[in-house]
């Protein structure tokens, strides 16, 4: 039998001889090492960042001209019901009281009940007269600013995975944020604070905690940094120690760190940490003047709502709001602003399972003025011509309440997020879920698509910044995510 001739295997399959064998495997080779000079001249879709670890927070350029320049996320943790804000269902009002005709039987914490209206009531609003609900009045009058997405969908269903879906694109943990994706790409422009900031809710962390702001595999200089003006950062000097003898030292302390690093050339991880430490050397002396808001003037604190002795929650989170604005000011990439936080029985956040109206009436009074305070002020400083501001949560809520309960269960097939300010087209409503708003059904967005367009407004390539990890080149977007471009302006 001739060498150069085929064998079928007892499977069905051909197997290769010997010379298709060898030429196969040297064009392979030749393929690999093709793909490997053309990743090392960045060349080949999917090429890292360069960082210079002494430096890992210098700005660097993105792979197109960026609409915007920086990022404010306000993630509302617990899910909010795209029910009773963003998403009007009138068939839903129709058919209040009435069974979901071959809807679940069994959701998410038990047996569904019957469907059940808007817990308040919607009035058309601004030039575009889009539906929203009374329950955000201040938001609702800027309605239109706003890019809505009204068909997203997530991949998981329960709140510490879709919190990790929604901030990493894994429900898994052990992700990077998508702070740190957008930092680990384009660096910093003000290298005394940090590129990425977290800023909790006054009454705590969100149920997925620190995987919202973390690196993940990226390297630690990457994670968010948190903040609060609940419990401002200080420069305290040692007694006897004055200014002066304080940068002294410090200059002492730069000469001897460089002096060990021109020692061990070539050292990454030292060089990295050298700038560690160094930046937070520095936010020692940047962070207490941006958390101090003492000197912002009466109106604007009565334009957040910091202002109200009545509700010290509110006044907190108003209070982290102007924080936010105070950092994209001097150049932080990325602000993350949580409204919410982990308890069960939706107490401290947005999980409306029992008594949603009583819940939201309480949560909505926190959310709602200072959150429109702070577009208001992006945009009177010029600040939102250059900055993206994004609305979130990691999923929505059931059209129909729980059984035994006056609450709404978890809902990933259809939920409403938005974005105004840089880049983003103002008074768009995109995408659709059914009449009862139970399943996105027109347009359907995963939230890699909403994670796809942030990056591609910083000028990202979602598909092109990557990490090579265990092997792969890993993504925010894994395989997957389309820009919207319907809401681009």
């Amino acid at each position: 039998m001739s060498t150069h001739s085929r064998f079928n295997s007892p499977f069905g399959h051909q197997l290769l001889n010997r010379r298709d064998f060898l030429g196969n495997s040297a064009t392979a080779l030749g393929s690999i090492a093709l793909a490997s000079l053309l990743r090392s001249d960045h060349l080949l879709a999917g090429t890292q960042p360069v960082i210079d670890p002494a430096n890992p927070y210098a700005p660097r350029p993105p792979h197109f001209a960026p609409k915007a320049k920086n990022v404010v996320v306000i993630f509302c943790a617990g899910a909010v019901s795209q029910l009773e804000t963003w998403d009007y269902k009138p068939e839903l009002i129709k058919f209040d009281g009435k069974p979901l005709i071959g809807g679940p039987a069994v959701t998410f914490q038990g047996p569904a009940g019957e469907l059940a209206k808007p817990q308040y009531k919607f009035r058309p609003r601004g030039q575009t007269g889009k539906m929203v609900s009374d329950m955000i009045p201040h938001l609702a009058e800027l309605t239109d600013e706003f890019a809505f997405v009204h068909s997203l969908t997530s991949k998981s269903n329960t709140h510490g995975p879709a919190e990790n879906f929604l901030s990493t694109g894994f429900a898994l943990d052990g992700f990077p944020s998508l702070g740190s994706w957008i930092t680990y790409a384009l660096g910093s422009e003000n290298q005394n604070l940090p590129a990425f900031v977290s800023i909790p809710d006054p009454r705590g962390v969100p149920q997925a905690g620190s995987n919202n702001w973390g690196p993940g595999f990226l390297p630690a200089a990457f994670q968010g940094t948190t903040l609060s003006t609940k419990e401002p950062v200080r420069h305290l000097l040692p007694p006897g120690i004055g200014h002066d003898e304080d940068v002294a030292t410090r200059s002492l302390l730069q000469q001897m760190n460089q002096r060990h690093l021109d020692q061990h050339p070539g050292d990454g991880k030292l060089a990295a940490r050298i700038a560690s430490y160094e930046l937070a050397a520095r936010m020692q002396l940047s962070i207490p003047r941006i958390s101090d808001l003492s000197t912002e003037p009466a109106h604007i604190l009565k334009l957040y709502g910091a202002d109200d002795t009545t509700n010290p929650i509110k006044a907190g989170f108003a209070r982290n709001c102007i924080l936010a604005r105070r950092l994209i000011e001097q150049g932080v990439r990325f602000v993350q602003l949580f409204n919410g936080a982990y308890a069960s029985g939706g107490e401290l956040n947005w999980d409306g399972h029992n008594k949603l109206r009583e819940q939201y009436d309480k949560h909505a009074a926190i959310l709602d003025q200072p959150a429109a305070g702070l577009i208001r002020d992006l945009k009177q400083r010029g600040l939102l011509d250059e900055t993206l501001v994004v609305w979130c949560t990691e999923f929505g809520r059931m059209p129909m309440f729980q059984k035994g309960s006056q609450g709404r269960d978890h809902n990933p097939d259809g939920f409403t997020c938005w974005m105004t300010g840089a880049g983003v087209k103002p008074g768009v409503s995109h995408g659709v879920t059914d009449e009862l708003g139970r399943k996105a059904v027109q347009d359907i967005h995963p939230l890699y698509d909403f994670n796809a367009t942030i990056l591609h407004l910083l000028g990202l390539n979602h598909e092109q910044l990557t990490y090579e990890h265990n092997g792969v080149q890993r993504r925010l977007t894994n395989v997957e995510g389309h820009v919207i471009q319907e809401i681009l302006s």
